[in-house]
């Protein structure tokens, strides 16, 4: 009970939680089992958290998290690199007919970089599939990816072909089958039983509007995203970003975190000067251009100041695209998207199922949905 306790704080709160959260916790307990209650102390819950000496079970719990939580920060992005994810070394699905000298791959790169035959192009890009693999997951040549195979830049539907290469068809296309038919109306009832807000409101509106309601000129949410974009939104609200600890305290909202996942721009702006503005590197993210939020004319994934075009045009295509990049370019989740993506990753692709770290409300939502 102590662990379970301990972790919804921690998910809630950060690892060093203030102490008036622990002494709710604690309250909390003897108040739901009053025979652990103890008789002899001053509030009856002392042993499970003394706020004048800092001892109890809980104290000593959240002791350990925060030990265990330095250690996997000294470690880095290594605790993903053994589990799994984006950044895991695996076994590609394709196993190619030969594999390319070292000449044959810079020959194969170097005609793809001055060729206009778009079929020529994915086929050498099947043929070096084996060689950019093992390129994203090294640490030195990774930014170099993309210089070195500049037509994710302008051939459209290259991401997906390396997905698939990397997965096979089956998992490539299961986003695609399930989240209209199995996750995206249970989804939206889940978030109705949130607290409510206005953003919320706006949000499950617009996720349950028909096609036909999008498109009509009096229609009531101009401003909102499309249905099946919306509904993804909702997954973030009903798997919030987790605190983020001592060193980064504070819990980012699932408002703050939709701007890591995608950003707005109206048709005509200029999509240089928005890759110019940025100012840090950044994981991937959507860019959406059209007239408004509901009817996006195009989509590109904005991954470290470059631009990639989504082949599809609808927004569940463009997010099955923006969720795949990140194997393809083996770039780590962003920490506010990191629930969300490793919910998708692992109970929608049902990629690395029990080998991804996973936050408790991750597993919780996943038993709600799937039951």
């Amino acid at each position: 009970m102590v662990n379970i306790l301990a972790a919804d704080m921690t998910e809630t709160h950060g690892t060093s939680p203030p102490r008036h959260v622990r002494e709710m916790y604690a309250r909390g307990i003897v108040a739901l089992f009053p025979y652990l209650m103890d008789p002899y102390s001053k509030n009856g819950y002392e042993h499970f958290y003394d706020g004048e000496s800092g001892s109890g079970y809980l104290a000593w719990r959240l002791k350990t998290i925060q030990r265990k939580s330095v250690s996997s920060e000294r470690r880095g992005s290594s605790r993903e690199l053994k589990g799994g994810g984006p950044t895991t070394r695996r076994d590609a699905s394709f196993n190619p007919e030969m594999t390319l000298s070292k000449e044959q791959c810079s020959e194969a790169i170097s005609f793809m970089k001055h060729s206009s035959d778009e079929a020529a192009i994915k086929q050498r890009m099947k043929m070096t599939f084996q060689y950019r693999c093992s390129m994203v997951l090294d640490e030195e040549k990774s930014p170099d990816v993309l210089t070195e195979f500049p037509r994710f830049k302008d051939v459209k539907g290259l991401v997906e072909q390396d997905f698939i290469l990397l997965f096979g068809e089956n998992v490539a296309s299961k986003f695609l089958e399930r989240w209209p038919t199995t996750f995206k109306q249970k989804v939206i009832q889940q978030c109705k039983a949130l607290p409510t807000s206005s953003e919320l409101e706006e949000l499950i509106h617009s996720a349950e509007a028909t096609s036909y309601e999008e498109e009509m000129d009096d229609y009531p949410l101009d401003s909102g995203w499309d249905s099946d974009l919306s509904s993804i939104i909702l997954l973030l609200h009903l798997i919030p970003p987790s605190a983020q600890g001592r060193k980064r305290p504070g819990k980012v909202s699932a408002s703050q975190a939709e701007k890591h996942l995608v950003v707005f721009k109206k048709s005509g702006t200029s999509i240089q000067e928005h890759v110019d503005a940025i100012s840090s590197t950044t994981q991937p993210y959507l860019l959406a251009i059209g007239m408004k939020k509901s009817a996006i004319n195009e989509f590109f994934i904005v991954l470290d100041k470059q631009v990639i075009p989504c082949k599809s045009t609808s927004s569940l295509g463009a997010f099955d695209e923006l969720f795949k990049a990140h194997f393809v370019f083996g770039t780590i989740y962003n920490p506010a998207l990191y629930n969300m993506y490793t919910f998708i990753q692992t109970t929608v692709y049902n990629i690395d199922i029990g080998k991804v770290q996973e936050s408790p409300r991750v597993a919780e939502v996943r038993a709600r949905l799937l039951h």
